[in-house]
């Protein structure tokens, strides 16, 4: 599913699709994703060159873009991406892993 924006990908199967046709920018992961899914998109990220990050819990994430159990969160708009990183990482626009 997207929101009507189309600036978001949400759960697996949606943001795989993104990844894979390279249309994100940025994959939000959560913490307590399972290890098998975690796997999968990091892969899949890191063979389109995709940035990913791992950030908040399920629960955390999903109250943040209004959904319930969404573990994967593809941001497709690079400014939006940007921004995010900006936030989390206080100016920052790479993640500091």
């Amino acid at each position: 599913m997207q929101l009507k924006h189309g600036k978001v990908s949400f759960g697996m199967q949606a943001a795989e699709e993104s990844v894979e046709k390279n249309n994100a920018s940025l994959v939000i992961i959560a913490n307590d994703i399972a290890e098998a899914s975690s796997k999968k998109i990091i892969k899949i990220c890191k063979e389109k060159n995709i940035e990913y990050i791992f950030f908040g819990t399920i629960e955390e994430n999903s109250s943040a873009i209004g959904k319930y159990n969404k573990a994967i969160i593809a941001i497709k708009d690079k400014n939006f991406a940007e921004a995010i990183l900006k936030i989390i990482n206080g100016g920052d626009t790479k993640w500091k892993k």
